[in-house]
């Protein structure tokens, strides 16, 4: 039996909002208690009350470091996503242009290498920064992010690039183009929705990345910001500060939520759009 238009949409909104919560519930929670005043960080009700901004001031106590924290974050990820993105773009397009043989193999091979644990490779990784004296630096925590974000970052530029008609490159040499030229007026512009979804997939996961940044840094002043949260220390040894947790989380997590609502449509694109329209 076929169910009328109308019943299947309510159906369908249904189950869209159903999701929605489901995935929004524990940031919803987070933020609630994050709200709460330390005494009531156990409260269950919905909504905390009375409302309080204790625990953000708390997280921004000189003593936890956390500005400094968010900056190492950003500078952590900035350049990740940046030297990923930069030798992802001519990598991906060599894949996508270029025949040669196994080429399918060298995909698969790219792809699978950042399905390794990263607790696989944090320990020769330690030993060799030990070595090298990276230990407490920024490119402790760049060079092994690279190893997950860049492989991702080929296989979906990779994935974009064999959209565009050959017949671009091919239509701006005629006009008087180098390879290069054609590559850099055309295509690059053309593929700007992958480059950009690229781009912020590839920071969230560099944001995001917590046991390289643990693994090499033990000074303070050169942690991340997740790193940082999980550091945390209460007025007492036998203290766990849930409210600073809850508080420092959000303060992590809005700026990616407020990224992914502002470029929404540009990520759409970059995963449905073609060149041939």
């Amino acid at each position: 039996m076929t169910l009328p238009a109308s019943l299947r949409t309510c159906l369908l909104s249904l189950g869209v909002a159903a999701v929605v919560a489901y995935c929004l519930a524990p940031f919803g929670w987070m933020l609630v208690s994050s709200l709460r005043r330390t005494s009531d960080i156990f409260d269950n009700s919905p909504l905390p009350s009375p409302l309080s901004l204790e625990n953000y001031r708390a997280v921004f106590d000189p003593a936890q470091a956390f500005t400094r924290a968010l900056l190492n974050s950003l500078v952590v990820a900035g350049v990740t996503t940046c030297l990923a993105l930069l030798l992802a773009t001519f990598t991906a397009y060599a894949m996508a242009r270029l025949e040669f043989r196994l080429k399918r193999l060298v995909l698969t091979l790219i792809i699978a290498t950042s399905m390794f644990p990263v607790v696989s490779i944090a320990v020769p990784l330690l030993k060799l920064f030990v070595g090298l004296g990276w230990i407490n630096t920024y490119q402790a925590m760049i060079v092994p992010s690279m190893s997950f974000t860049l492989p991702l970052a080929v296989w979906n530029l990779t994935a974009f690039f064999r959209q565009l008609p050959d017949e671009l490159e091919e239509a701006a040499m005629v006009d008087g183009c180098t390879r290069g030229q054609a590559f850099r007026r055309v295509i690059v512009p053309l593929a700007a929705p992958g480059l950009f979804t690229t781009a912020i997939i590839t920071f969230i996961a560099a944001w995001n990345e917590f046991l390289i940044a643990l693994s090499m840094t033990n000074k303070p002043e050169m942690q991340t910001a997740p790193v940082a949260i999980s550091k945390f220390s209460g007025a007492t040894q036998f203290e766990t500060p849930f409210g600073s947790q809850m508080a420092a989380g959000v303060l992590v997590t809005v700026p990616l939520v407020i990224v992914v609502l502002l470029f929404q449509r540009r990520i759409v694109a970059g995963l449905t759009a073609g060149a041939a329209k």
